[in-house]
């Protein structure tokens, strides 16, 4: 009964937090739904990365408000546009938006971005050209990236030239495509230019290639810790289906 009472006692300490706090509601609802374990997750994840500046706090707490909340980081970007019609303010909800996968969203504020600015923003015409590839438009996307200027060998030319990869595998320009993921992929922290080459080498029934890129994707994997493999969890679980499928024929 005790167990009971202090259970009811504690979900409405939170709950009267979360109201005069003014974060979202939803968290009543997970307070509610799950008693102590809903409690628990708001105090960690909501109350404490205030005071604490900790790198896996931070990424546990983005991935539950990402599930719990994943309209967050719109209604920000939203926000702040309403207050102050700029370019940056346009980017950040191009951003926003891509992250949830929304790229005509994403397009169109890339776009008013770009016609806000002062010019040569080639950075937004790089995200307007992947969110143009995305939809199909790799024609139009391949004709921006042309437009930009010429970098320095780093990580954004390396990640410009992963972007310009896919798009030359989705225009059947397979030859440029392949001379260019083997260029890059030895140079792109993380695993995403591997798994991309990967899936490109499947398309193009190279199965010998794509198992070795990804049996270097699991390798490099077991060496992560749980919080940088949940970053892109369904990435890594895309690799292990096929992996596995490769290795039983």
């Amino acid at each position: 009964m005790i167990y009971f009472i202090a259970s009811i006692c504690l979900q409405i300490v939170c709950a009267l937090h979360v109201i005069r706090s003014g974060r979202n509601q939803i968290w009543l609802l997970f307070i509610f739904l799950f008693s102590l374990l809903g409690c628990f997750a708001y105090v960690m994840l909501e109350v404490l990365p205030q005071h604490w500046n900790n790198r896996h706090v931070r990424t546990a707490r983005s991935q539950v408000v990402g599930k719990v909340d994943p309209e967050r980081a719109v209604r920000e970007a939203a926000r702040a546009l309403d207050m102050a019609d700029t370019a940056a303010n346009h980017i950040a909800l191009g951003d926003a938006q891509a992250a949830r996968h929304r790229y005509a969203e994403a397009e169109a504020a890339y776009r008013k971005a770009l016609s806000l600015g002062p010019g040569n923003d080639w950075g937004t015409q790089v995200k307007l050209a992947a969110m143009l590839f995305e939809r199909g438009a790799s024609a139009e996307a391949l004709r921006l990236l042309d437009a930009a200027p010429e970098l320095s060998r780093g990580s954004e030319w390396d990640r410009r030239a992963l972007l310009r990869a896919r798009i030359l595998a989705d225009l059947n320009r397979s030859a440029e495509a392949r001379a260019l993921f083997e260029d890059v992929v030895e140079r792109v922290a993380g695993e995403e230019a591997r798994c991309h080459y990967a899936a490109f080498l499947l398309q193009q029934r190279d199965t010998r290639r794509a198992q070795a890129m990804l049996e270097e994707v699991e390798r490099r994997a077991k060496r992560m810790d749980r919080t940088q493999r949940a970053a892109q969890a369904d990435m890594y679980r895309w690799a292990d289906e096929q992996l596995a499928e490769l290795r039983k024929t």
